[in-house]
């Protein structure tokens, strides 16, 4: 598949960063608490596409502007505004929900939410989508649609269920109670919680212990766990042979190259280290 080059497009509701090989997807109306709107939900379908094909962007790491991740959906611009016209309620609807889970949850690069501050609703659906998310304990989280006479829409309910145990998500659902990032670790809706302070520094060391394996490896990694645990265990070896097969022909002998470092040539210790293969991209 041909590499192109990521284009040098501007949005006005999402911001992109690089260092190093991350790529900073900021969502970007700090002064709504980057709340989503449709032209929000119609950036982030595009910024995805450029993304993936974009040989610089090893990592992408998702994050909000300001002191916020993101406070939802924008109840005004996203349903008030869009009640009388179907069409475009529809078109938005599938663009919010296209981003934020089918495309993110199966982006074919390491994806990390970066949550730096309040986390609400409809912003679950992304967080849970990435890979890993690390989280400021000083973050606020919650599922507050209960109290205004609503349940978690837009796939949230359903994707709770990737995430968090029946107890946690019945709690967190018919209370609209609040929590912090330790609690988010906790009951491990969050990969870790850190300082503020510090969490962009501990995103940065993720994404650069993830950056030293083999990125087609990777890849084979999430998408294989991400298919087989609805299958039954037959179609799952099924899947998981035909998987390996397409590995290796991504990149020839990776596997073979990885059991000869560790059986025979001794170059590495599984857990301790990425075998010598890894700096391949």
């Amino acid at each position: 598949m041909e590499v192109t080059p990521v284009s040098t497009k501007t949005y006005e509701t999402v911001k992109l960063e690089r260092e190093n090989g991350i790529t900073w997807v900021i969502l970007n109306r700090p002064d709504k608490k980057n709340a989503m709107t449709p032209q929000m939900h119609m950036e982030m379908l595009d910024v995805l596409d450029e993304l993936e094909f974009d040989p610089e962007t090893k990592v992408l790491a998702l994050t909000g502007a300001g002191n916020s991740f993101c406070a939802g959906q924008d109840l005004k611009e996203f349903i008030v505004d869009q009640m009388k016209n179907g069409r475009e309620r529809a078109r938005y609807g599938w663009a919010a929900s296209e981003w934020r889970w089918r495309r993110l949850y199966y982006f074919p690069k390491p994806t990390i939410a970066m949550v730096n501050g309040f986390c609400f609703g409809g912003g679950f659906t992304q967080l849970i989508a990435c890979d890993f998310a690390l989280s400021a304990d000083e973050a606020t989280y919650g599922l507050s649609e209960v109290n205004w006479g609503s349940f978690p829409g837009g796939l949230v309910s359903r994707v709770l269920a990737e995430a968090l145990t029946y107890r946690d998500a019945m709690n967190l659902i018919m209370t609209g109670d609040t929590f912090d990032g330790k609690q988010a670790s906790a009951m491990r809706l969050v990969t870790a919680s850190y300082p503020l302070t510090q969490l962009r520094a501990e995103t940065v060391k993720l994404a650069e212990k993830l950056m030293s394996k083999n990125l087609h490896t990777l890849r084979a990694c999430k998408e294989v766990y991400k298919h087989v645990k609805n299958m039954d265990y037959t179609d799952a070896e099924d899947y998981m042979w035909a998987k390996m097969d397409a590995l290796n022909a991504l990149d020839p002998g990776v596997r073979d190259r990885g059991i000869t470092d560790f059986a025979v040539e001794k170059k590495y210790k599984p857990g301790f280290d990425a075998h010598s293969g890894a700096d391949k991209p």
